[in-house]
């Protein structure tokens, strides 16, 4: 009879231990290197007048955060939810909306990254999201391109709820994120880049793009003769060296998709001129096909200029003032 009641003890042991393995989710390793704290200690000493820009929400905007805007089923790590920020003019309206892709040599960065720029942008007139999407360590690409076409529709979807003009939805990222950006945006319409991550239904289809030091072609020389391992972040993202995947390269590489359909862009550039790689043949492609493009200048040894003061102000602007320029033009075509 103690035997009896032992195996009974020792099997619901087993259960009970089996089914909160079953539902204790896997941890996604992140790097948590790209930090604005970093960022400001790496570049402090050259340039001491730097601040760190703020997470400070203005009077004439709401915001809400961390919503989920897709939920991944069964992937390695379990059922995986994306969230994203909403900041909104607290004035009703129909607003264009900015998509925003931060940035992080894609292993690395959070959302947050992106607030007190998207706060800035907000407050004059522009509905700003701020995307989760997934990194190396979790998937590779083209994951991440999936993750924020979903975010583009999930956008579309809740445009009435949000203040949104959904004719007027341009995208935005940050060195990695701009790059994203730019592969989003130059894809409109192209069935192999959309994923199956859910919104569907929708346009993922963007009407402009702002690149913020974000490479334009892997291919560029200033981009494929950097000194390269294996563990170089684009190599491990993008699943090997170019030598190993040039189809891969070159399909990751945004100037590719650029056509006479393709939507203004504007770049935004650092005093780094291995981050523009490939923009000056896109901007001379875009002139020939009369699609409007502004190109603006740091002229600072500083990458990551979009977090901190005295240049956010100055980033802020020339994207206010690109995007009203833009969509006036298309309202009154």
């Amino acid at each position: 009879m103690k035997q009896f009641f032992r195996n009974i003890l020792l099997g619901t042991l087993f259960v009970s231990f089996y089914t909160n393995a079953q539902q204790k989710p896997i941890q996604i390793p992140k790097d948590t290197t790209f930090t604005v704290k970093n960022e400001y200690k790496k570049y402090l000493k050259k340039f001491p007048q730097i601040k760190p820009a703020k997470d400070s929400l203005p009077e004439n905007i709401k915001e809400n955060r961390n919503i989920i805007y897709t939920t991944l089923k069964n992937t390695p790590f379990g059922d995986r939810d994306l969230h994203l920020d909403v900041f909104t003019p607290k004035k009703k309206g129909k607003y264009p909306a900015l998509i925003m892709v931060h940035g992080g040599g894609w292993r690395a960065g959070d959302k947050i990254l992106q607030v007190p720029l998207a706060q800035k942008l907000a407050a004059k007139g522009i509905v700003t999201i701020c995307v989760e999407y997934q990194l190396l360590q979790e998937a590779k690409y083209p994951a991440a391109v999936f993750n924020i076409k979903s975010a583009v529709r999930w956008t579309r979807a809740n445009a009435d709820k949000y203040g949104i003009d959904p004719d007027k939805i341009a995208i935005s990222g940050c060195s990695a994120g701009g790059q994203l950006a730019l592969l989003t945006g130059l894809t409109n319409g192209v069935e192999k880049m959309e994923g199956n991550q859910g919104n569907s239904g929708f346009s993922s289809d963007i009407q402009a793009i702002i690149d913020l030091d974000g490479v334009v072609d892997f291919m560029a020389p200033l981009s494929l003769n950097l000194n390269r391992t294996p563990e170089s972040a684009d190599v491990q993202w993008l699943g090997g060296s170019f030598y190993e995947k040039p189809e891969i390269w070159k399909e990751a590489s945004p100037i590719f998709w650029a056509n006479e359909k393709s939507c203004p862009i504007l770049f935004v550039n650092s005093g780094f001129p291995r981050f523009h790689a490939g923009q000056d043949e896109l901007v001379g492609m875009m002139k020939d096909w009369g699609i409007y493009t502004e190109v603006h200048k740091f002229d600072i040894q500083l990458h990551t200029f979009w977090l901190f003061e005295p240049w956010i102000d100055s980033t802020a602007n020339y994207i206010n003032d690109f995007l009203f320029k833009v969509f006036d033009k298309q309202s009154k075509k």
